[in-house]
C-alpha cells in the first residue's frame, strides 16, 4: 500500500499512528469500542442521520461509527478515513463480515486530502480530531468537503479534569514525578477541550451555528483486573508515561497502575467517569 500524502506537519502522526500505536488500537478493536460503547446511542441520536445522506468519517479507526452511519443512511454512502493501515484493514474486514456494501475507508491525512467539493451531507468524527498539527487548515478542508448547508457532529474529550480516567492512568504512573500537563493547543486527546477555541477554529473554518453539548458517560476498560489491566497497561499513554524511567521504576509503576485498577473495579468491571463535549455546527 503507498504512503498516503500528508502535511509535512503530521509526518509524526503518521509514524505513530501506521505504527504501534495504530497496531495496538487495531488489535484492541473490540475492547475501545466497549470502552465507548455508552457514547454511541447519544452520538447517533444527536447525528440524526437519514436514508440517502452521504456520511464522512474522519480518523474512523476500525470503522465501528462509519459502518454504523452506512447502515444508518442506505442507500447513502459513508467514507472513513484514518493514517492507520492496521486499523483500516479492521474496519474493511468489520463491514464485510456485517455484510455492509455501502462504505469505503481510505488511508488518509484528513489535513490535506482532496475531498470531493461539497461531496457529503455530514461530517463525523468519534474522538478523531483532536490529533491535527494544523487545525485551522484541517478544518477548512474538511468543511469544504461538505454541501451548503450540511452539518458535523464532532465527539471531542473535555479537560482532565472532567475525566477521572485520563486521572487515574496519570497519577498511578507518577512515580513522584512532577508530569507537566500538555500545551492546551498541542496534538492529543484534550486539544480541543476548551470551548472558545473550537467555536474559534470552526468559525474560521466557514461553519457556524457552533453548539458544544456536555456529555458524561462511565468508560469501561475491562470486565475484570485482567483484561482491565492488559488492556490499559498497553495503551500508548502509559508507555509514553513510563518510556523514561529504568526497568524497576517501570516495574514499579505497572503495579501500581494494577493496583490502582483493583482499587476501581466495579461489579461490572472497570468503569470510570468521562466526559465530552458533542460539538455541532453546519456549513454556511
Amino acid at each position: 500500500m503507498n504512503t498516503p500524502r500528508v502535511d509535512p506537519a503530521n509526518a509524526e502522526s503518521l509514524r505513530t499512528w501506521d505504527g504501534t500505536d495504530g497496531e495496538y488500537w487495531a488489535t484492541n478493536a473490540d475492547a475501545f469500542d466497549a470502552t465507548l460503547a455508552a457514547y454511541m446511542e447519544p452520538f447517533f441520536e444527536t447525528a440524526d442521520l437519514r436514508p440517502a445522506e452521504r456520511v464522512l468519517d474522519i480518523g474512523c479507526g476500525c470503522g465501528r461509527t462509519t459502518i454504523d452511519a452506512a447502515r444508518r443512511t442506505s442507500p447513502g454512502r459513508a467514507m472513513g478515513v484514518d493514517l492507520s493501515a492496521a486499523m483500516l484493514d479492521v474496519a474493511r474486514h468489520r463491514a464485510q463480515a456485517e455484510q455492509v456494501a455501502n462504505i469505503e475507508f481510505v488511508q488518509a491525512d484528513a489535513q490535506v486530502y482532496h475531498f470531493e467539493p461539497g461531496g457529503f451531507d455530514v461530517v463525523l468524527s468519534r474522538f478523531g480530531v483532536m490529533f491535527f498539527a494544523d487545525p485551522p487548515t484541517a478544518f477548512a478542508n474538511i468543511a469544504r468537503a461538505l454541501r451548503p448547508g450540511g452539518r458535523v457532529l464532532f465527539a471531542v474529550w473535555q479537560s482532565p479534569a472532567h475525566n477521572t480516567w485520563m486521572q487515574v492512568i496519570r497519577d498511578s504512573l507518577a512515580m513522584g514525578r512532577d508530569l507537566p500537563a500538555p500545551p492546551p493547543d498541542a496534538p492529543g486527546p484534550t486539544s480541543l477541550a476548551d470551548p472558545d477555541r473550537v467555536r474559534h477554529l470552526l468559525t474560521g473554518a466557514g461553519l457556524h451555528k457552533v453548539k458544544l453539548t456536555g456529555v458524561r458517560r462511565p468508560a469501561c476498560f475491562g470486565t475484570d483486573l485482567e483484561s482491565a489491566y492488559e488492556f490499559v497497561s498497553g495503551q500508548p499513554c502509559v508507555r509514553f508515561l513510563l518510556k523514561d524511567l529504568d526497568d524497576a521504576a517501570r516495574a514499579e509503576g505497572l503495579a501500581a497502575l494494577r493496583a490502582t485498577i483493583a482499587e476501581h473495579l466495579t461489579g461490572d468491571g472497570l468503569l470510570l467517569d468521562s466526559a465530552a463535549w458533542f460539538v455541532t455546527a453546519v456549513r454556511h
